[in-house]
């Protein structure tokens, strides 16, 4: 049954599956049997440790990233004294910085079931399964979106990871947009308009609706994971708009791209999914991974991540521009190790300032 996604959600995963295969084009992929990736995240603290709140103000900004080093190993004991911030490059005074590990984190999952994904789309319940069994804490929840031609509900906010398993695996691929036609991109599964403006795989509204509509109504730690291939046909919202929502709500998003290009190129089609889903996620503090078509790459995508948000900071700050008048600031955040050594921060670009009803 299809169910609106304007329901609170509190974990949004998004596992974005675009649908643009042809028959025979890709072959069935199995699970590598190599070793399974391992999480070298530190150690969350135990559930009934106290959880880190913050004051509710209208003029405070909270910031949420990670630091890594230049070989790209996370930084987990930083303090106030390492970094600084930056808001339209004009130096601010932080109120808050702590490491985050254990407050409650609402994850959003958005499934792209589109024709494309079809012979991923077993891996990718699979491991997404693994993934939340793993995160999810007590103070925890998750709720996990399919998206094609239309955007479904497949499982609302909840704690429960059988919960949310149980609803990856009524995920189903549909190829049916437009005159029922399937398989070729565009025709039903994919990227490429044909006639008019046909729905193939409304990524952007995805990304829109799930960060306006549920992580709005959120406060902490937010993230949504999109698995797809990046490529979006018939949203009715722009990528820009995409991402405005999600930083309005102060969302991290990371792309798990699965694609294989060469089924692009089998029909003389143009890629360019990579492009659109990096910018959405860099532009919101989080990252593109690029498994291409292969179960081992996706698993440890999904260990990299579960590193990343055991692995958060928490920096507050009352901007010196105190005017709520919806205008966009961009952010920088730099840190440096206790040696002066330059670190990566992986942080989003900016927010908007508006008022509490916004």
């Amino acid at each position: 049954m299809r169910m609106p996604i304007q329901m609170p959600l509190r974990v949004l995963m998004v596992l974005g599956l675009v649908a643009c295969s042809a028959a025979g084009a890709l072959a069935q992929l199995a699970p590598s049997t190599e070793d399974s990736p391992v999480s070298h995240a530190p150690a969350p603290k135990e559930d009934d440790a106290p959880v880190a709140t913050l004051k509710v103000d209208v003029n405070l900004v909270n910031l949420f990233f990670t630091v890594k080093d230049k070989d790209g190993a996370l930084i987990p004991h930083l303090t106030k004294q390492n970094c600084s911030v930056a808001e339209d490059k004009t130096p601010q005074e932080l109120k808050h910085f702590q490491a985050e590990n254990n407050q409650p984190l609402t994850l959003g999952i958005l499934l792209d079931t589109s024709g494309s994904q079809q012979r991923v789309l077993p891996l990718e319940k699979d491991f997404g399964a693994q993934f939340l069994s793993r995160v999810l804490k007590t103070k925890d929840e998750a709720f996990l979106v399919s998206f094609d031609v239309d955007i479904d509900l497949l499982q609302d906010y909840t704690n429960s990871p059988h919960l949310l398993q149980r609803a990856m695996d009524r995920a189903e691929i549909n190829t049916a947009a437009g005159g029922g036609a399937a398989g070729i991109p565009g025709l039903g599964g994919g990227p490429v308009p044909v006639h008019g403006t046909p729905k193939g795989t409304v990524l952007y509204d995805a990304v829109y609706q799930s960060s306006n509509d549920k992580m709005s109504r959120e406060t902490g730690r937010k993230a949504i994971i999109i698995l797809t291939d990046g490529q979006d046909e018939g949203s009715d919202h722009k990528i820009a708009e995409a991402i405005a929502a999600a930083q309005k709500s102060n969302v991290i998003i990371y792309g798990i791209l699965i694609a294989d290009r060469m089924q692009y190129g089998s029909f003389g089609l143009g890629y360019g999914g990579d492009f659109a889903l990096k910018k959405m996620a860099e532009e919101t503090g989080g990252r593109m991974i690029n498994v291409g078509n292969n179960g081992n790459k996706l698993q440890a995508a999904f260990a990299q991540i579960e590193d990343e948000l055991r692995t958060q900071y928490v920096a507050s700050y009352t901007p010196t521009n105190a005017k709520i008048d919806g205008s966009y600031r961009k952010i920088a955040v730099d840190c440096k190790a206790d040696k002066g050594d330059e670190l990566k921060v992986q942080v989003r670009k900016g927010y908007y300032a508006l008022a509490p009803e916004e």
